[in-house]
């Protein structure tokens, strides 16, 4: 079969299919063959590695990892898909199509099954509305992932890379960088895709830490101080703690801030990675 990467290939393949684009899962499918090898090459793909694929959707993406990777398994929510993939992929012997909601797949059991425990990497063109699920959920999974490479709204690209002090600098922004080093690949117009989304896309890609950058006695605290800190970002960093409903007073989130030389009418979004650690250590002695 003819690439996907070709708009009329693609064209004549929703004709052949009756194929109707589901704004539920966010279905807006790539058709630039220089944007698919960007990807390929910001993703590292050898003939060493398998790949994840997260929503394949005709199996543009599919075809390009399928002659670069040694095997790929792809993750299609949508039943409707599952046929035409069959059909686009035919040619290639070293894919799997799995017809499963990502966020409730055993991504730990897949790689064992499929590649012995070792990391893979994983590539996708994440439909925009659960972006933060799925890469937050392959984050904190903890499962073998050598780097994350990803499509996603342009405006998600800019939060994940932000740091302290820029207008996108977010709970975002601190916990994708606690996992991993975020690298902006590309950007992509509207009009490289079918259909066109309403907004500008960028392709990034995260390489994961053996561990994390900082050490913190209570990871799970450590967020939720941050993710407090960002629910009012106008308001002072120990009035947005206090009304997060931490277990923590006034009077001593005032005095970690003068133990770590801060000013007690500091931001949230002032605080570096290494700050918020620093600030949890201090707050749970």
């Amino acid at each position: 079969m003819e690439k996907l990467s070709n708009p009329q290939v693609t064209i004549e393949t929703i004709k052949k299919y009756g194929f109707s684009f589901q704004k539920k899962f966010g279905q807006n499918f790539l058709i630039d063959e220089h944007v698919l090898n960007k990807i390929i090459a910001a993703a590292k793909v050898t003939k060493d590695d398998m790949v994840l694929e997260v929503g394949p959707g005709f199996g543009t993406m599919t075809q390009y990892l399928c002659e670069s990777a040694r095997e790929v398994v792809a993750v299609e929510i949508d039943k409707e898909l599952i046929p035409v993939l069959n059909d686009t992929l035919s040619d290639y012997d070293n894919v799997t199509i799995i017809n499963d909601d990502i966020l409730k797949t055993d991504i730990g059991k897949l790689i064992e099954d499929k590649n012995e425990g070792k990391p893979v990497k994983v590539v996708a063109n994440l439909p925009y509305y659960i972006t933060t699920p799925i890469i937050m959920g392959l984050l904190e999974k903890h499962v073998p992932v050598d780097n994350i490479t990803v499509m996603v709204q342009k405006e998600v690209a800019l939060r994940m890379q932000a740091g302290p002090g820029t207008k996108d600098y977010g709970a975002l922004s601190l916990a994708v960088q606690y996992y991993a080093k975020p690298y902006i690949a590309a950007n992509v117009p509207p009009n490289c895709f079918i259909p066109r989304p309403n907004v500008g896309s960028a392709v990034i890609r995260l390489d994961l830490f053996d561990k994390p950058p900082v050490s913190v006695s209570d990871e799970k605290m450590m967020f939720s101080i941050i993710r407090a800190s960002f629910n009012q970002r106008r308001k002072t960093l120990q009035n947005s703690i206090v009304n997060g409903g931490l277990p923590f007073s006034k009077e001593q989130i005032n005095a970690a801030l003068i133990k770590m030389d801060l000013s007690t009418s500091i931001r949230g979004e002032a605080l570096s990675l290494e700050q918020f650690a620093k600030l949890t250590d201090l707050l749970i002695k």
